[in-house]
Order: structure tokens, then sequence, then C-alpha cells
């Protein structure tokens, strides 16, 4: 695993506790409400929302997300079951970002917490980190955008506890990302976040929506099981693409020296979310079928016979050896042939199977 990249910042001595902490108390104004308990509720935030119960100021260093449709609270709908798609933290334009720069401080993030331990000590427990580990914890991630609505579990500070739910971020969110490409931080907010759980029964949406807002369009990210040392993202500025090393803020951004084989107006596309239809023609894969399987052609029952052929003197008369058979090991001890195998070189994306 490579060792987490150091980002360079600002020194902070310069900052009392005194001005930190009003720092804290003024940020986590703004917006009263708190987050219900029902497990059964996904609670809507735009993405410059500071949402309910914040840990902190806001650390986000550009606001890319549309105003909400209506500032007003929607009111509580019931939703049925809904399956939703799941997308690999390494997908290609999964998330997005400006050149050079990062979409959050961590730096910021980090002097927040450290100024009042309550808060540091909640965060810590959310997170799943020791309290010594937040500062590097945070300094470690990578500071992205969400380029689609995205399904996850949030956390609050209330009454000097940490507080979670289930929530629905906005596309144009920055976050903190982990190095296997999943969001961990909520910048709007300093929010440890986590990977959603499972609505059981029937879903009930509250918040703020936002224009664009469609509910078969939210996806699940799903965790990789390898190390990301390299996120191809997409350029919010000029729409084009950009490779940034994990664990940096932007500086060391270039132009991937493989592009993806998408653009990145088509990145959740492609592959097609629903399949064709199974009497198209047309499999997932985009090659061509015929709509109708062919039937096997049967051998003749008293195949002709050929004239016999005198085989030349060099020749050896004897009749070549029958071809090897499949279900039988070789006489030799090898192992019998295959057939050639595809094997991915990387992760499959997983079928929609997330519910809720």
């Amino acid at each position: 695993m490579r060792p987490p990249i150091r980002r360079r910042y600002a020194a902070v001595a310069g900052l009392s506790a005194a001005l930190s902490c009003t720092l804290l108390v003024a940020g986590c104004g703004g917006n009263s409400r708190t987050a219900a308990t029902d497990p059964n509720e996904v609670f809507l935030q735009p993405a410059a929302a500071r949402g309910p119960d914040p840990y902190t100021a806001s650390t986000a260093r550009i606001d890319v997300g549309p105003a909400p449709a209506d500032p007003s609270t929607v009111p509580s709908r019931p939703a049925g079951g809904q399956t939703l798609r799941t997308v690999s933290g390494s997908t290609p334009g999964l998330y997005g970002g400006t050149q050079s720069l990062g979409s959050c401080d961590a730096e910021r993030q980090v002097s927040l917490l450290v100024a009042d331990q309550a808060r540091k000590r909640a965060f810590a427990k959310s997170a799943g980190v020791s309290r010594s580990k937040v500062p590097d914890y945070l300094r470690a991630l990578t500071p992205l955008v969400l380029r689609a609505d995205t399904r996850v579990t949030s956390h609050g500070f209330r009454d000097g506890s940490a507080t979670s739910y289930q929530a629905l971020l906005q596309a144009g969110t920055a976050v903190l990302v982990d190095e296997f490409g999943t969001p961990r931080v909520r910048c709007a907010s300093g929010s440890p976040l986590k990977p959603p759980v499972a609505v059981n029964g029937t879903l009930v949406h509250n918040g703020q929506s936002w224009a664009g807002y469609q509910s078969d369009r939210v996806v699940v990210i799903k965790p990789t099981t390898q190390v990301i040392n390299n996120f191809v993202i997409v350029n919010i500025v000029t729409n084009t693409w950009i490779e940034r090393q994990a664990g940096t803020d932007g500086e060391l951004d270039k132009r991937p020296d493989v592009l993806p084989p998408v653009a990145p107006d088509d990145v959740f596309t492609y592959p097609p979310v629903t399949p064709p239809p199974a009497d198209s023609g047309m499999p997932s894969d985009g090659s061509l079928t015929p709509t109708t399987p062919q039937a096997p052609v049967s051998p003749p029952v008293n195949p002709p016979v050929a004239p016999p052929v005198e085989p030349p003197v060099d020749t050896p008369s004897e009749a070549p050896p029958p071809p090897p058979n499949p279900d039988m090991p070789p006489e030799d001890g090898g192992t019998p042939s295959q057939p050639d195998l595809l094997t991915p070189s990387v992760e499959p994306v997983s079928p929609d199977t997330f519910q809720g």
C-alpha cells in the first residue's frame, strides 16, 4: 500500500483557541433542523446546504450545485421499494473537480475539529478511527465532487454526541474520498460519511429537493478491493478528463495517459443501466447475435464414403489419431486444453442490487 501523501498547508499556529471555537459555534448555526430518527427516512441534502446538526463550518472551496427547487421543506412522501444502481469507486468520471484545486480545505477541517475535543471524539467514533489519527486521516483523503446524486449514511453532532441518518447527497457536493473510492466527509458540514444502509419497508424522503432530481438516477458507491493511486475525474469547468493523484489537493493534476472509452457526459449511461430486451438480438456487450438461435446440424446417418486414395510412399498408412476427448485426461498427465477464458483487468461493476 502506498504511503499517504501529506498535503502542503498553511501554518495554523496563529489561530487562537477562542477564535476556533467562535468559528465552530458560528458554523453550526444556519440550519436548526435535525434529521429524524425514523429508520425508513432518507434526508435530501442540496450541495451547499449545511444540513442537520453539522459538525463544523463549511470547508468546501467551490459550490457547483444548483440551488434547491424550493427553499421550503418537501412534504414527506412514501416511495416504494427501489433498487439503486451501484457504481465502483474507481469508475472514471464518477467524481469531478477543478484543475489544480481541491474541492475541500482538509487542513481547515483538521483545525476546526482539533479545536473542539468533543466534536473530534464524536467524529473519530463515526469515522472509525482513533482520536489521535483524525488529522492524518483527513489529510490522506482526496478532495473531489460528486457527479451523481448519491445515497450515504451521514452523521451529525447534537448534544455532545454523534447522530446518524440516511442521506441523499446532491450531485455537485464537495466530499473527501478515501483510497477505495468511498466518500468519507461532506465538506459543507464536516460530517463523517459511511456507505448507506438498506431501508426495509416504506421509504420516506424528507428535506430539500432540487431541480433535476430523479429517484431512478441515484447511485450507491461501492468501495474497491484495491487501493486507488490515481483518480480519473472530470474537470467541472472544461468538461475534460483529469488524473488526480490520491491524497493530493490537485497540485499534481495532469491529463490521463489513457483516456476512458466514454465521454464525460456519458459516464452514467455506459454501459447501459437497463439491458436491451431479450428478443432484440443485441446482448449487453453490444455484439450482434441472431434473434432465433439456429438448430444444430446433425450429421447424416449414412455419410458418403470417399474413394480410397493411395498414400505416398513416405507417408505412414496408419490413420491419424482421434482428436483428444476434453472429458478425458491426457495420457501424459498434462492438463487438458480449455477454452480461452476472459479475465477482467478491472473489478467488474456490481449489478443494481442495493434496495432503497
